[in-house]
């Protein structure tokens, strides 16, 4: 709840209120002591506090016009303040991270600028930040402000830096977040825990998957693939890990691990005679690791063991995320309750109170799991809260019987780059299950399986963590599109609306996402999608991102030079064409099965004119380059044999996914398709090329064309060791105008449909 704080109300806080006196706006010269609350600490000018050295990474030119103090956090739960005066912004916080929330709220809303994740416009500062317009004091609404899928480790970079972190971590603090998801290392717990139960360090680091697929791994769907791993990875990736839980805490945040449910590497009743396993089968075509019984004896004697090493890996926790038997694992004759209820005794022996977060995800958690164990102790992050509109998801205080949730959704699979959600939907449910009398509603969960794009759903998203009144979601855009550009424009106003009536208004039904593009579909004349999980259909009239792309070209000069102007421009016009990819191929199948040679030779070559075009553009921004994913996953090695490995990981979890029957008959190739500059030059259009010479030919010779194994020549590419430009080259603005014209254009008036299938309106 944004709540301008008059002079009036001032003087009675200030009274009433130990922890809100702080806000009587003041002039600078006046001594912190005289303005800050009795229970405030002033965060010093200089470096050493965590909030004050990553706002020295935010913003490096105008961090020291902040002053910052923390306070305690009351009862009723983390909240900001931020008052003071030119060049001298006062912003009061119960934490580090909950103080950069503040910061963020002003960047926001008096000096009208975004840092984004990705795209900022904070270039557009003035030298001397202007004071606030008002006091503001603003409550969080929930408590539990957790971010990150348990996939985001393998699809948003499982090779970054410590820098990639960092950069993340200030920025989840920006935006609110409290809880974050750290898989980072995880691999280390299982490689030392195993070691007291009868396995050699090279048995387990061949158990152990390339870091791009651990996720998997961890949720007890797959194993090995990309591997082996060896002990300085290991070693390596735990010392990031730990960096990584560091700084949460530092800056007053919780670092959500991985806990222990069950997970034995294979033939671990051989090594340990009177342990009960319980095989699991297959997952789309990988073979799962077995489960230990978790009402054996021996399960307690593995989960001591691997929360001791944990802790000395990464040092305490208190909030715990797994989930029992996911997607299709089999309990045998163990019944979930006594699972559960033997998986939490072992979590509180380890870690008396500690908090079991588990994945709202098709049937999970069961009826019988929640039933078992002490509800106060759990926490389930939701992702199905936007997705269907019928069913249990509708209500959740019913179908998980009172246990403490967190609304969320997944607008993001396998890190695509389409953009767009479900945003009016989220608006609606978080609000309405916000204020329904007893709701168990205590977070937010932001839950895209890959991050890193898709910048105004994130930013959305966040808010919902911190309203305690109902968002217009048109104001919101509105606003929205100043801030992202540091300005106000009417063209940019006019994008950002389009883009909210269009890609960002999508409906509950079936999909939490929108459609994919067809140019990273694998080669057919019937491809409806690249991943067969993705949407068939446009989810949104394609008018409304074609008009946004004419709009944001047309905005001032003065504002195009922030860098979100940029990755925005680029974005839009990625996702103009990529809808065009829906209109075009249907027009090639219709030539190719009228057998109009010329016909089909023209629009074929206007497919690989749009694919060519397409990798020029997303070459003008570092942010849509292959060569940086390939070179951080070298970098990673210490050998060229393990370089090539590591890196066969990273190219692998793009295109086929795993091996063939988890690829073909597990259907996860193209799962994670992107259009990046490099994968569409290197990997999509040759594809796509080889595809088209065969139906040309066949169209002239009159016969059927050459079969084609997708999965040899997809592999091979993924066996590549060919380099790709890891620096952003070309203009953005000069190829997004070539998109632009390249698109064949609107009627001059009315919305049109921009597209020749349906739209789903589910």
């Amino acid at each position: 709840m944004r709540t301008p704080l008059l002079p009036a109300a001032l003087a009675v806080l200030s009274a009433l209120t130990p922890t809100a006196s702080g806000l009587t706006p003041a002039d600078p010269a006046v001594p912190a002591s005289a303005v800050a609350p009795a229970l405030a600490t002033a965060v010093p000018a200089g470096g050493g506090h965590p909030a004050r050295s990553a706002l020295a990474r935010l913003l490096p030119r105008h961090h020291r016009q902040f002053l910052l103090f923390q306070v305690p956090c009351p009862p009723s739960g983390d909240y900001f303040t931020v008052t003071g005066g030119t060049g001298a912004v006062r912003v009061t916080g119960t934490s580090p991270a909950v103080i950069l929330r503040g910061v963020d709220h002003y960047l926001k809303h008096t000096a009208r600028v975004d840092i984004g994740w990705p795209g900022r416009s904070t270039s557009r500062l003035p030298a001397v930040l202007p004071a606030p317009r008002v006091a503001v004091r603003e409550d969080a609404s929930v408590a539990h402000r957790f971010a990150l899928n348990d996939t985001d480790a393998g699809y948003s970079g499982p090779y970054r830096t410590w820098e990639d972190f960092e950069r993340q971590i200030d920025l989840l603090a920006l935006h609110g977040v409290n809880e974050v998801f750290v898989q980072t290392g995880a691999e280390a717990v299982y490689f030392d825990a195993f070691q007291e139960f009868g396995y050699s360090k090279a048995e387990i680091e061949a158990w152990i998957p390339g870091p791009a697929h651990q996720p998997w791994w961890l949720m007890q769907n797959m194993s090995a693939f990309a591997g082996p791993v060896n002990e300085e990875l290991i070693d390596r990736r735990a010392a990031l890990g730990r960096r990584i839980v560091d700084r949460l805490k530092e800056l007053g945040m919780r670092a959500v691990l991985p806990g222990y449910f069950g997970t034995v590497p294979p033939g671990f009743s051989d090594r340990n005679p009177s342990a009960r396993i319980v095989p699991q089968g297959t997952w789309v075509g990988f073979a799962r690791p077995d489960w230990l019984d978790p009402r054996n004896d021996m399960f307690p004697r593995v989960a001591e063991a691997f929360y001791r090493h944990q802790e000395a890996r990464f040092g305490s926790a208190t909030m715990f995320k797994m989930d029992l038997l996911h997607e299709g694992g089999k309990a045998g004759d163990v019944p979930l309750s006594d699972a559960a209820g033997a998986v939490m005794r072992q979590l509180q022996t380890a870690h008396p109170g500690a908090t079991w977060v588990l994945l709202g995800w098709q049937d999970n958690p069961s009826a019988a799991t929640l039933s078992a164990v002490d509800k106060s102790r759990l926490l389930v992050v939701d992702g199905l809260s936007d997705r269907y509109d019928t069913g249990p998801s509708l209500d959740r205080d019913a179908s998980w019987s009172g246990t403490p949730y967190a609304f969320g959704a997944i607008s993001n699979f396998g890190g695509h780059t389409t953009i767009g959600a479900n945003t009016g939907v989220w608006l609606d449910r978080f609000e309405r299950a916000r204020t329904k009398p007893g709701s168990m509603l205590q977070g937010i969960a932001y839950l895209p399986e890959g991050t890193g794009t898709n910048p105004a759903a994130f930013e959305l998203f966040t808010e919902l963590g911190w309203s305690r009144a109902p968002i217009d979601q048109r104001q919101w855009f509105a606003e929205y599109a100043t801030q992202r550009y540091g300005g106000h424009d009417p063209h940019a106003a006019e994008a950002w609306e389009l883009l909210r009536t269009g890609p960002y208004s999508t409906p509950a039904g079936r999909w939490s996402e929108p459609q994919d593009s067809l140019f990273t579909a694998r080669p057919s004349l019937t491809a409806t999608a690249a991943a067969a999980w993705s949407p068939r259909v446009m989810r949104y009239d394609a008018a409304t991102v074609h008009r946004a792309l004419a709009e944001l070209l047309r905005v001032a000069p003065a504002l195009r030079t922030s860098d979100a102007y940029r990755f925005d421009l680029v974005d839009v016009a990625r996702q103009a064409l990529a809808n065009r990819s829906r209109t075009l191929l249907p027009e090639i199948k219709s030539a190719y099965d009228a057998g109009n040679l010329a016909e089909f030779r023209s629009r074929a070559q206007e497919w690989r004119d749009d694919m060519a075009l397409l990798d020029r553009l997303l070459a003008t921004d570092e942010r849509f380059l292959l060569g940086p994913w390939l070179a951080d996953a070298r970098s990673w090695g210490s050998t060229d044999a393990e370089r090539a490995l590591l890196e066969y990981d990273a190219r692998s979890i793009l295109t086929t996914w795993g091996h063939r029957s988890g690829s073909e008959a597990g259907r996860l190739h193209d799962y994670a398709n992107r259009e990046w500059a490099g994968l569409v030059s290197g990997f999509y259009a040759p594809r796509w090329e080889r595809y088209l010479d065969g139906l040309d030919a066949a169209l002239v010779s009159g016969g059927a064309p050459a079969p084609i194994d997708w999965f040899l020549h997809d592999d091979a590419w993924n066996r590549r060791g060919d380099t790709y430009a890891t620096t952003a080259t070309g203009d953005p603005e000069v190829q997004a105008a070539a998109v632009l014209a390249a698109l064949p254009p609107l009627p001059a008036a009315g919305p049109g449909t921009g597209a020749s299938v349906a739209v789903d309106a589910r």
